[in-house]
């Protein structure tokens, strides 16, 4: 994700004129622009009753209706869209270290991605912090106003931590690359996607990993400042899946019927296997024992781990295919949300804290709120980020 690489060169077959050609993957922008506005509407469900922290909640919280049906939006969200973007960005990778070797990759890095999240570390998260002081003492806790001592209690990555754990992983696979002693990789060449049986041997093998680290890690506890390290071997396996799937060109050659196997099987995960992770019990909902399913150990963690693992694959498998058959060509709306997108993830939260605190004298259902700020929200995010681009520099970096 959130790397402006073009698509990789596609070889002429032997005999031909080798002409490099070069052609965009008009569907692959789509979809991150698509994953950055859900992104937006993931933080703005957090606002209104998801039941997981976040810079303002707007009470009452006692809507049990709300509080259900925007838990379970935020989950399906949680356990596939950071790894569709992670997919999304180590599919650029290799090309983008191929062009650049070791230096300048590492450079490029860590300006296009270390200085946003410097600018939101120190910047951006404090002011989305001030939405706490906006909350009743009750909830909060805090009782003392707000001032520049406050300052560094408010510093922290935020959801910039997608970005931190990026560069991490770009960093690694810079190491690798020149450890292997591979200044250049194989030219990218056309080979037969995953088979099923693959793909599910790779499913039970990502559930386990979830459902081992859960027993150190649990659902919702924020680790080295990561909210979601819980879900690491998902993001990394996704990042080198992405890798691999630059070289192979899988993304050119996935195949339309497993893109229509992997929505289904997600349905399917999602109808059988949610419920029972959640609650204990087939087709119920209710959260007698809310943290049964987020790890140490349970059953129910074992069920979650493999439904989120099916279901992340399965999605990831059918948005791919998707927007390549319906949303793979230019336009000028497509271009304009696919070149804001970046910008939109890194400034997206203040502006969310500010509408909602702008907002809360409007006495609504929170589902009814819900609605409201997120058709507000979006829209608003993807016109500041384009005012911003329009900053000199700013558009060299996001």
């Amino acid at each position: 994700m959130l790397v402006k690489e073009r698509a990789q060169p596609i070889e002429k077959p032997l005999g031909q004129t080798a002409v490099v050609q070069t052609q965009r993957l008009f569907y692959i922008d789509h979809l991150r622009a698509a994953l950055v506005a859900l992104v937006v509407l993931h933080h703005v469900a957090l606002v209104y009753g998801a039941g997981a922290p976040f810079y303002y909640v707007e009470p009452p919280l006692s809507d049990p209706l709300a509080y259900l049906a925007l838990l379970v939006f935020v989950l399906f969200n949680q356990a596939w869209f950071m790894g569709a973007l992670f997919l999304l960005a180590g599919y650029f990778t290799p090309g983008s270290f191929d062009r650049k070797g070791p230096g300048p990759f590492i450079k490029g890095r860590l300006v296009r991605l270390g200085i946003p999240l410097l600018i939101f570390y120190f910047v951006l998260g404090p002011l989305s912090s001030t939405g706490y002081w906006q909350m009743p003492a009750s909830l909060t806790g805090i009782t003392t106003p707000l001032t520049w001592g406050t300052y560094p209690f408010l510093l922290g990555m935020g959801p910039l931590w997608f970005v931190a754990l990026l560069l991490i992983f770009d960093f690694g696979y810079a190491a690798w690359r020149v450890l292997a002693k591979k200044r250049t990789s194989a030219p990218a060449r056309e080979s037969k996607s995953p088979g099923v049986l693959a793909i599910g041997v790779f499913i039970l093998a990502l559930a386990l990993a979830n459902y081992l680290l859960r027993f150190v890690i649990p659902m919702g506890k924020d680790a080295l400042g990561f909210p979601t390290l819980s879900y690491l071997p998902q993001y990394l396996s996704f990042f080198a899946l992405g890798a691999i799937a630059s070289r192979h060109n899988w993304l050119r050659t996935l195949p339309r019927w497993l893109g229509v196997a992997g929505f289904v099987t997600a349905l399917l995960a999602g109808v059988f296997l949610f419920p029972l992770a959640l609650s204990g019990s087939l087709f119920s909902l209710a959260l007698n024992e809310p943290s049964s399913f987020v790890g140490n150990g349970t059953w129910q963690s074992a069920v979650y781990a493999l439904w989120d693992s099916i279901f992340a694959v399965g999605l990831c498998l059918g948005a791919l295919t998707f927007f390549r058959r319906f949303f793979n060509g230019d336009s000028g709306l497509g271009r304009f949300l696919s070149r804001q997108s970046y910008a939109v993830y890194i400034i997206h939260t203040p502006i969310i804290v500010f509408i909602a605190i702008a907002l809360k004298g409007i006495s609504l259902a929170p589902l009814l709120k819900f609605g409201l700020v997120a058709i507000i929200a979006v829209p608003i995010c993807f016109v500041v980020a384009f005012i911003v681009r329009r900053i000199p520099a700013v558009s060299r970096i996001v």
